[in-house]
């Protein structure tokens, strides 16, 4: 494989070119170095790059290799992690001035799990203030390649433009709301927000404990799934992390969808998504039954009492995650986050247990509606390329999170596994994506289904031609 197509490759296909030696762990970290090099000071993925540290773990990974072969799919592979993991050595810092003299005084138990597996880890990715929706006014915001007017999705921003710029073959990311989902979307990226406990927090900086979910993004299904292979797991650390086994994810990924029964709600689809979405979402239905799976209609349980219920727990558990320095340090904070913390504070207790209580009635309702499919087919977002403008005219949450979040913050509140991949792209080019959601541990099956989508499609192969945007500041 040439050296200018490393950077694009699905890293599952370049497992055998590393067994073989034909390319090497120190030649894809070189050439991830050297993208980083190129555009990212006009991307601004990046919050930190560990260039000295990658190299060494590469050439470590290169002997290993050469030894005894790759011992998982992510040997020898440069990755990159959302800056909301603790990692001595490299800075970690929340999107927060806060914590720019902060030292990681343990390992995440996600990022050992990576490095443990062989993946070399190059730097941090930018993300939104505490995790929450906007970056803090002194970090420059992460620029989506596919067109600088238009969102990149939060809070893994960074993580998604790494992802699918080629400044790293994979990230590691935190979901609330969306937040791997909806980076996803807009980057064209594959994203799993598995079952709530089915990956460690250990090491990770909350928004809202009870919400927040760690998975992969990546460019393909399989290499979605490699990752969350790796990271998945109980945690001795984290007593909340699932003692449930985890499947073989690679082992099934051909198995194919026929059979399998895809619930869609089409009225609440066209209802809440616009028509390029809802468009790409038939384009979806007709590749699926092509492929042997059955539609079932189903109507969803209303979203909207629980999208307002979200606000209020998250704004009471980040209102916890804060108190060692808000509002001490009130003057610190960015206004979005300040005013979330604010509110947080503010619940009354009656509202916080309507919130909690309409929370266990719509997840005795999915679990309801999840008695009769094995999937749940929605959008990734109910705009097709939003742009910065757009986004800018939401306002806060609740309002928000109602406007962008019915296909994702949903699946936050029951804690219910869900993977994105993109299907189509916007009149103005930017990635669309569609979801699957699946039951409690089902994300062999999700894996399996955005992967037989990706054996007929190509959407998963695109990606942004940097090189036909003039990015000020772009040293290359």
């Amino acid at each position: 494989m040439h050296s200018r197509d490393l950077w694009s490759a699905d890293f599952t296909h370049l497992s055998a070119d590393l067994r073989n030696g034909r390319v090497s762990p120190v030649e894809l970290t070189d050439v991830m170095l050297a993208r980083i090099e190129r555009f990212d000071a006009s991307l601004h993925a990046y919050r930190a790059v560990d260039a000295a540290g990658a190299r060494r773990t590469a050439a470590v990974a290169e002997a290993e290799i050469a030894a005894s072969g790759q011992r998982t799919p992510l040997h020898g592979i440069p990755i990159a992690i959302k800056d909301a993991f603790f990692t001595p050595g490299i800075r970690t810092g929340f999107g927060s001035p806060l914590y720019d003299d902060w030292e990681s005084p343990f390992e995440s138990t996600a990022t050992q799990r990576l490095r443990d597996a062989g993946a070399i880890i190059l730097g941090k990715l930018t993300l939104t203030e505490g995790v929450y929706a906007d970056h803090h006014p002194t970090i420059e915001p992460p620029v989506n390649p596919f067109g600088p007017d238009y969102w990149t999705g939060t809070s893994s921003s960074g993580a998604g433009v790494a992802t699918t710029a080629g400044l790293c073959y994979a990230a590691l990311g935190t979901d609330t709301g969306g937040s791997i989902r909806l980076p996803s979307s807009c980057c064209g990226l594959v994203g799993i927000k598995p079952t709530w406990g089915r990956v460690s927090r250990h090491g990770v900086f909350p928004l809202a404990e009870s919400l927040d979910h760690v998975g992969p993004m990546a460019r393909s299904a399989a290499d979605a799934a490699a990752m969350l292979a790796v990271i998945a797991g109980p945690d001795p650390a984290d007593p909340t992390a699932a003692r449930v086994p985890v499947p073989d994810l690679l082992a099934t990924l051909d198995d194919g969808v026929d059979g399998v029964r895809i619930g869609i709600d089409w009225g609440f689809l066209r209802r809440t998504a616009t028509a390029e979405v809802v468009a790409s979402i038939e384009s979806v239905h007709a590749i699926m039954t092509e492929l042997g799976a059955i539609f079932v209609d189903v109507h969803m349980p209303p979203v909207d009492d629980v999208l307002r219920g979200w606000a209020v727990q998250c704004a009471v558990e980040a209102a916890l995650a804060h108190e060692p320095m808000f509002p001490a340090r009130r003057a610190t904070y960015g206004e979005r986050l300040a005013a979330l913390l604010d509110r947080g504070h503010a619940v009354r207790g009656i509202d916080l247990a309507t919130a909690l209580h309409g929370r266990r009635d719509f997840t005795g309702r999915m679990a309801a509606l999840f008695d009769g499919i094995d999937l749940l087919l929605v959008p990734g977002l109910p705009v097709a390329g939003p742009s910065l403008d757009f986004m800018a005219s939401l306002g806060e949450d609740p309002e928000a999170i109602l406007a962008i979040g019915p296909f994702t913050a949903p699946f936050n509140v029951c804690g219910y596994p869900t993977i994105t991949m993109p299907c189509g792209e916007s009149t103005n080019g930017i990635p669309i994506g569609a979801q699957f959601a699946g039951a409690p541990w089902a994300e062999a099956l999700l894996c399996r289904a955005a992967h037989a989508y990706q054996s007929r499609t190509a959407w998963h192969h695109r990606r942004p031609a940097l090189d036909a945007f003039v990015f000020e500041g772009n040293p290359g």
